[in-house]
C-alpha cells in the first residue's frame, strides 16, 4: 500500500461500477448519471493524462433526478434524467432531461436535450462545470493524483485550457462562458415551449503533442457474423467486436498500420503480448489485424542489448509509453519503450504462422522473414538466460518487471506452501509457446525456400524432451507441470491456469494434454465463470488475488483454444459454458478478470474491483468461444 502526500493511505481506484465510453486513446470514466468527480476514475482522459477530472451539470430550476443509463455501442452512453421541479402536479413525469455523450479519438462531446410535455412553457438555466486536471495516468492508478497547473482564456462560446504542452479547447454554442481559478463554468438560458424540446451541447477538443499512439482511421473491415444456438453469444459477440474497434489504435507515422490497445483505462496503447494475443484470438473473422499488429511490432523489435530497457536483438517489446512510467510505491520504473516480456517474441512467431495460414498474402508474408529470423534467433540464444536450455527471464535493474510473464503481479509465481519463487524463472507456458514458435517458423522458412528448419526442429525436439524431464510434479491434486522453474532449477509445484496455455502447442503428449483437461476442469480450477488462475486447494489460492484464484477471460479462452485444438471438446465446452455466464453477469461486456468464487456460491461473478473494461484480449475471447461452439452462419 503506498501513501498519499498528507500521508493517508493511496489505494487504485475502483472501476467496476464507473460508465465508461471510448474511442482509443481518448476515454471517458464517469458515474451513472454522467457526471465527474465523485469516484477517483472520473475524468476525461487522452492518451496517459486526465485533462478534466470534475464535470457537473446544474439547472438553477430542478436538480436532474438521473434515472436510466445505456450504452449505444463502445463509444456512446445515453443517460436520462427527469427536472420534477419544472413539472405539472400530475403524477406522469412530464420534463425530461437527456444527456448524449459521444466519444472519438481527442474528442467528446455532450449533446443534451430537455424535453417537455406540460402545457406551459417552462424556462430553467443550464450550466456545465469542468474542472481542469492534467493528471498523469500512473498517479491516478497509484492513487495519487497531481492535478498539474493550468490556465484558461476565453472567447465567445469558447474557452481553452493549457498545461505546458497539452491543452483541451471547449466550444458550446449560445452559452456564456467564464473561466475562473477553479475551473471553466458552460451557461444557457433555455425556454422550452409545450411539447417540445431544446437541444444544448458542449465538445471538447484534446490536444497532446506528444502522444505516441494514434486512433485508428479507418473502418474495421470485418463483418459480425450471425451466431445460431445459445442468443448469449450473439450478445457477447456483438458487444465485443464493438469494444474492439474502439480499442484500435496505430503509430502517428503510419496510420494504416493498426493493432489493438490493450485496455482501459491503464493500458491505452501498444502491449506486445496483449495485442499479439487479442489479434490471435480474433484472426477467425479479421487476419489483416494480425497482419498489421505483426508490422507494427516488427518495426519496433529489440537491435541492440540494454538492461535498462531489457531489449536485446530480436526481441519483441512490451510496452510503448510517451514518457517513463513509474509506480509509485512499487519500485518500479519502466522506459518509454520497455522490452520486458518472456513471451511476445515466441508469440509473435506463432501469429506470424497463423496468419499466414489464415489468409495473410505471402507477399505481407514475404517482407517480415528478416524478423522472423531475428526472433527465432533470439528463442535460440537470447531468451535462455544462464544456459539451462528453457527460455526464462530475470529484470536486472531492480526497477522492472519482477515476472514477465502474462501473470506480472510480483507474487503470481508461488510454491504450493504460498512462498514466492526466487528468479530467474522459467515459466512452463513459455515453453509451449517457444516450442510451437520454432516449429511453425521452420514451417515458414521451408515455404518460402529459406534454411534453418532443420536446426529449429531439432532445437523444439531438444527442448519438449528437457521439458518432460523438468518440469512435471506430483502432488495431493495429481500429477502436471509445474508453474516454472525457479532459480535452483526446481518445479514450483502449484496447480495453476498456466499449464492449460501447454495444450494445442504440441509440447505435451496426447495423453498428457487430456491429463491437464482432466484437472482443469476439476472443481478446485474451473469456477463455473472460468479457469481459475489458482487452483483452491493451494496455499495462497484468494479468490480476489489478481494472479492467485481470480479468472481471467483470456486466460479461459485460450485454454478453451488449447482443449478444442487437442480434440478435447467436452472440456472445452465446459470452459466456454463457464465464459458465457460471466459474460451474462457482466452484461456482455466482460471485464479484464473478476473473481474465482464458485457459481455454484454466487448466481452472479463477483467483478474484481480494479479490473480493465474493455480489454482488448477479453474481448477476443468472445470470437474464440464462438469458433469452438462452431456457431457462425456466415464470414
Amino acid at each position: 500500500m503506498t501513501t498519499s502526500s498528507t500521508g493517508a493511505p493511496a489505494f487504485q481506484p475502483l472501476i467496476h461500477d464507473g460508465v465508461v465510453a471510448l474511442r482509443a486513446p481518448t476515454q471517458v470514466w464517469s458515474t451513472t448519471d454522467g457526471e465527474m468527480g465523485a469516484h477517483p476514475i472520473d475524468g476525461i482522459y487522452h492518451g496517459d493524462v486526465r485533462h478534466i477530472r470534475g464535470l457537473l451539470l446544474r439547472c438553477d430550476a430542478a436538480e436532474a433526478e438521473w434515472i436510466s443509463v445505456a450504452p449505444r455501442g463502445a463509444s456512446r452512453v445515453v443517460f436520462g434524467g427527469l427536472l420534477r421541479a419544472l413539472d405539472d402536479p400530475s403524477p406522469d413525469p412530464k420534463v425530461r432531461i437527456v444527456r448524449d455523450r459521444h466519444v472519438e479519438d481527442a474528442v467528446v462531446r455532450d449533446t443534451m436535450t430537455v424535453v417537455s410535455n406540460v402545457d406551459h412553457d417552462v424556462e430553467a438555466t443550464l450550466s456545465v462545470r469542468f474542472v481542469p486536471d492534467f493528471s498523469p495516468l500512473q498517479e491516478i492508478k497509484a492513487g495519487q493524483p497531481n492535478a498539474h497547473a493550468w490556465s484558461a482564456s476565453t472567447e465567445t462560446e469558447s474557452a481553452t485550457v493549457t498545461s505546458e504542452r497539452r491543452s483541451f479547447t471547449l466550444t458550446a454554442p449560445g452559452a456564456t462562458v467564464v473561466a475562473d481559478d477553479d475551473g471553466v463554468s458552460l451557461e444557457w438560458r433555455v425556454r422550452v415551449a409545450p411539447r417540445t424540446s431544446v437541444e444544448l451541447s458542449w465538445t471538447a477538443l484534446l490536444h497532446d503533442p506528444d502522444l505516441v499512439v494514434r486512433g485508428a482511421t479507418g473502418a474495421t473491415g470485418w463483418v459480425v457474423p450471425e451466431i445460431d444456438g445459445d442468443p448469449r453469444l450473439q450478445r457477447w459477440l456483438d458487444a465485443a467486436l464493438g469494444d474492439l474497434d474502439a480499442l484500435r489504435l496505430a503509430l502517428p507515422d503510419r496510420p494504416d498500420e493498426e493493432f489493438f490497445a490493450a485496455g482501459a483505462p491503464w493500458f491505452l496503447t501498444l502491449f506486445g503480448r496483449d495485442s499479439l494475443w487479442a489479434a490471435r484470438l480474433a484472426l477467425p473473422i479479421d487476419h489483416r489485424m494480425a497482419a498489421s499488429t505483426l508490422r507494427v511490432l516488427a518495426r519496433l523489435q529489440g537491435e541492440r542489448t540494454d538492461a535498462d530497457s531489457a531489449e536485446q536483438p530480436g526481441k519483441i517489446l512490451h510496452e510503448l509509453r510517451g514518457e517513463p512510467l513509474a509506480m509509485p510505491g512499487e519500485g518500479i520504473v519502466l522506459p518509454p519503450v520497455y522490452y520486458g516480456t518472456v513471451d511476445a517474441t515466441a508469440l509473435w512467431v506463432c501469429l506470424l504462422a497463423d496468419a499466414w495460414r489464415a489468409g495473410m498474402p505471402e507477399a505481407e508474408v514475404r517482407d517480415l522473414l528478416p524478423a522472423l529470423r531475428a526472433a527465432l534467433d533470439w528463442l535460440l540464444h537470447d531468451g535462455d538466460n544462464d544456459g539451462d536450455g528453457f527460455l526464462d527471464y530475470i529484470d536486472e535493474t531492480g526497477h522492472g518487471l519482477a515476472n514477465q510473464g502474462w501473470k506480472d503481479s510480483g507474487d503470481s509465481i508461488q510454491w504450493r506452501s504460498g512462498e514466492l519463487a526466487e528468479g530467474p524463472i522459467a515459466l512452463c507456458e513459455v515453453q509451449g509457446y517457444a516450442y510451437e514458435a520454432a516449429r511453425a517458423g521452420a514451417d515458414l522458412l521451408d515455404h518460402f525456400g529459406e534454411p534453418g528448419s532443420e536446426t529449429l526442429r531439432e532445437w523444439a525436439a531438444e527442448l519438449k524432451e528437457r521439458f518432460a524431464a523438468s518440469y512435471w510434479v506430483t502432488t495431493p491434486e495429481g500429477r502436471y507441470p509445474a508453474i516454472a522453474l525457479d532459480a535452483h532449477k526446481q518445479p514450483v509445484d502449484t496447480l495453476t491456469s498456466n499449464i492449460g496455455h501447454l495444450l494445442g502447442t504440441g509440447i505435451l503428449e496426447p495423453d498428457e494434454e487430456a491429463a491437464v483437461a482432466a484437472l482443469l476442469t476439476r472443481p478446485s480450477m474451473l469456477s463455473g465463470y472460468g479457469v481459475r488462475t489458482m487452483s483452491t486447494e493451494a496455499g495462497g489460492y484468494w479468490p480476489l488475488s489478481y494472479h492467485g484464484g481470480s479468472v481471467w477471460t483470456h486466460d479461459s479462452a485460450i485454454i478453451a483454444r488449447g482443449m478444442a485444438l487437442a480434440g478435447l471438446t467436452e472440456a472445452a465446452d465446459a470452459v466456454i459454458d463457464g465464459l458465457l455466464a460471466a459474460a451474462e453477469g457482466f452484461g456482455f461486456r466482460v471485464p479484464e478478470l473478476h473473481s474465482g468464487d464458485s457459481a455454484a456460491e454466487t448466481s452472479r461473478p463477483v467483478p474484481y474491483p480494479a479490473a480493465c473494461r474493455p480489454q482488448a484480449w477479453s474481448a477476443a475471447a468472445a470470437v474464440t468461444a464462438a469458433t469452438i461452439r462452431g456457431r457462425f452462419s456466415r464470414p
